[in-house]
């Protein structure tokens, strides 16, 4: 056996052990199912909630979500805030429309955001702004519904999510929203988006108290108001790209104890935002994947160096080597069997899974160039504007 079969054949074995630890002692990441809906007990007053709903050129699909939330069938009181930010499509227009078309502009709220101020971030100034509103005019709201303006959320949402707060006693609840999967690119690259998501942050730990992990997913987290408070307000992840995550450590993680969140699938909440083109979703990953390294090369070398031993060495190895190569044969299928669920949730065939490496190659390739944008001055851009911090020289 020569020096490179000899490499590929330990390489190929790590591979394997990593994946015997992802599959047994990785939270059961690779579990992807909605939790079962929750049956409402009755009672004689719900909690108010406050919809606020961050937009920044939206037109093409703020309507459908405005509508998704005014239409929903929640027993107590329901506000909607939409904050325009700076868009200049019609955005705030189009959600005014969507409310006159049912008949109930006076549940929704259209303000035009302030100007950006340094250090913050335009989601979470947009969203500060919101929250802010509800208390100037004076909106019952004991828990905000923070969701983004291509969500669209069935009938019982806001019920399903209350009731679950309530019964679990949790202080953030939140979905993985459905993203759309028709297009090739988006049955080839979505499943993995969130595949990799909750490989990192196992849904299982999130949801236990005793664990450190926290994550939420930013397309809709219902956040108890007085927890949200109590943890500093949204001014205290002012600054961060990943604000959803941001948050969920700081509810979890505030004053000296950990308390209770949640983050699961959705079954029927879904993303109304279409990714056609795979740039699209090459620049979604490039957009905070430095970000998530915290800007460092260091952690940078070491995720693709990570990625390829558990993802592109086994199909390398396995072909290059053949029968030998059974370590990473076995790599291989376990990553097959792994993602299995995921295509599932996603409705798509399992033939897919053999294809893993490839996908995960693009993200790779994606997540360097989310570093070669923020050396460049670049980092965290989304919609014209430039959200990373400056790297010092």
């Amino acid at each position: 056996m020569g020096l490179v079969a000899v490499i590929l054949f330990f390489l190929s074995c790590l591979s394997l052990l990593i994946w015997a630890v992802l599959l047994f002692a990785r939270g059961g990441f690779w579990r992807a199912r909605p939790a079962a809906p929750l049956t409402p007990a009755p009672r004689d007053a719900w909690p108010a909630v406050a919809a606020v709903v961050p937009a920044r050129n939206e037109v093409d699909v703020i309507a459908e979500a405005v509508t998704t939330l005014l239409e929903q069938d929640y027993p107590g009181e329901f506000h909607v805030i939409v904050v325009d930010d700076h868009s200049t499509d019609g955005t705030a227009d189009a959600a005014r429309a969507a409310a006159l078309q049912l008949q109930c502009p006076d549940r929704l709220t259209v303000l035009s955001a302030k100007p950006l101020p340094p250090g913050w971030s335009g989601k979470v100034w947009a969203q500060s702004q919101g929250i802010e509103a509800v208390r100037t005019l004076g909106l019952p709201a004991d828990f905000l519904l923070l969701t983004d303006a291509d969500i669209g959320h069935p009938p019982d949402a806001v019920t399903q999510l209350v009731t679950r707060a309530d019964v679990e006693s949790r202080d953030l609840v939140s979905l993985m929203v459905r993203l759309r999967c028709d297009s090739f690119w988006e049955k080839a690259l979505i499943p993995a988006f969130v595949f990799f998501f909750a490989k990192l942050y196992p849904f299982a730990w999130v949801n236990n108290p005793r664990n450190r992990t926290a994550a939420a997913a930013g397309g809709c987290m219902l956040v108890r108001r007085s927890a949200l408070e109590e943890a500093g307000g949204i001014e205290s992840i002012r600054a961060e790209l990943i604000d959803d995550c941001s948050l969920a450590a700081r509810i979890k993680h505030r004053g000296a104890g950990r308390h209770a969140i949640r983050l699961d699938v959705a079954a029927r909440s879904v993303s109304l935002r279409p990714y056609d083109s795979w740039r699209d979703i090459w620049n979604m990953i490039a957009r905070t994947a430095f970000t998530q390294l915290h800007y460092s090369p260091v952690l940078l070398a070491g995720t693709l160096a990570g990625m390829t031993v558990i993802y592109l060495v086994p199909p390398v190895a396995a072909l290059v080597l053949g029968p030998t190569g059974w370590p990473a044969w076995l790599a291989w299928a376990a990553m097959c069997c792994a993602y299995a669920p995921m295509l599932s949730y996603y409705r798509r065939s399992p033939l897919w899974a053999p294809f893993l490496p490839l996908i995960a190659l693009f993200y790779v390739g994606a997540t360097f160039a989310s570093a070669v944008r923020y050396w460049r001055g670049k980092g965290g851009q989304w919609k014209a504007r430039v959200q990373a911090p400056v790297q010092e020289r």
